[in-house]
């Protein structure tokens, strides 16, 4: 790897793990749910002005539907559900459940899409869920009453993105494929569109909110330009760069930066509890997304 894509790597894991801090400082503001819809509609606004920049043709060859689905389930679905988190959490939490989705995608791909688990990947599936029980039980006492539905809620959010990646194969790869600028437009469109009855509903008859909060508006102005837009770009330029498994180490990255724009901006604190927990898991992360030396597998 050159020193631009080193680069470009600790940038895109410093730019999503901030992303957990402007929810983090947003979410109990204005709310989950405003929350979500506004990082999905600040996104979609900046691939909008990507593709008229780079004047990209807008030919979905008949996939736009299912690409509006795939935006609720990979995008608005888990950003509420990351939103909600992030009411009940410290930043590191989410991040670190975050990191847990390699793991959740290899269960829901053995256990409904009939792929195969070598025992080395079923040994990091072990491993992640005693990683999510350390952090459940032995983590910081000062947050014990909301952990649980903190932690499904991100839970669920890996789920979507599991079950996302395996749909999009089926509906987008296996069908002729379609440029990727176009997959995440589209998933943006369809995203805004599963969040805005819940906006709507939200608004009328919602709490009110005070909407003049500069510290809000800056949260959800970079966590939908820069760490959907800007990080959308860095990532496929680093897949492009050094392909996708080297890219995948942006999950061991994230957690970390998480953590430390916690401790800088918002005084957060972390439990020897997390820390076990959270080694637990990007070893098992690891066993997961590391290349399988052996050709022994487990079928479903």
């Amino acid at each position: 790897m050159r020193a631009i894509d080193y680069i470009r790597l600790l940038s895109l894991a410093a730019i999503w793990g901030a992303s957990f801090l402007f929810m983090r400082i947003a979410s109990p503001a204005i709310g989950p749910i405003n929350t979500a819809f506004f990082r999905v509609f600040f996104g979609l606004i900046g691939l909008a002005f990507i593709i008229v920049i780079i004047r990209k043709s807008l030919a979905f060859r008949g996939k736009l539907g299912k690409i509006l689905i795939l935006g609720a389930i990979n995008s608005g679905i888990p950003f509420l559900m990351y939103s909600i988190a992030a009411t009940l959490l410290p930043t590191g939490y989410s991040a670190i459940l975050n990191a847990t989705t390699p793991l959740t995608g290899a269960m829901i791909g053995f256990f409904i899409f009939s792929e195969s688990l070598t025992i080395k990947k079923w040994l990091g599936v072990t491993l992640g869920i005693v990683g999510i029980t350390v952090i459940t039980t032995v983590g910081d006492s000062s947050i014990v009453g909301n952990i649980y539905i903190g932690v499904a809620a991100c839970m669920i959010a890996t789920i979507g993105y599991g079950f996302a990646g395996f749909l999009t194969r089926k509906w987008i790869t296996q069908q002729g494929g379609l440029d990727s600028t176009l997959v995440a437009f589209g998933s943006q469109i369809g995203a805004t569109a599963f969040l805005s009855p819940f906006l709507l509903w939200n608004i009328s008859s919602g709490p009110s909110i005070d909407w003049l909060q500069g510290d809000v508006w800056i949260s959800l102005f970079a966590v939908g330009f820069l760490c959907t837009s800007l990080a959308y770009i860095l990532y496929f330029r680093l897949i492009a760069d050094i392909g996708p498994l080297r890219s995948l180490t942006v999950t061991f990255l994230v957690p970390p930066f998480a953590v430390l724009w916690g401790f800088l901006i918002l005084d957060e604190t972390i439990s020897s509890g997390f820390l076990l927990g959270s080694l637990i898991i990007l070893l098992s992360v690891w066993l997961i997304v590391s290349p399988d030396s052996q050709k022994n597998s487990l079928t479903s």
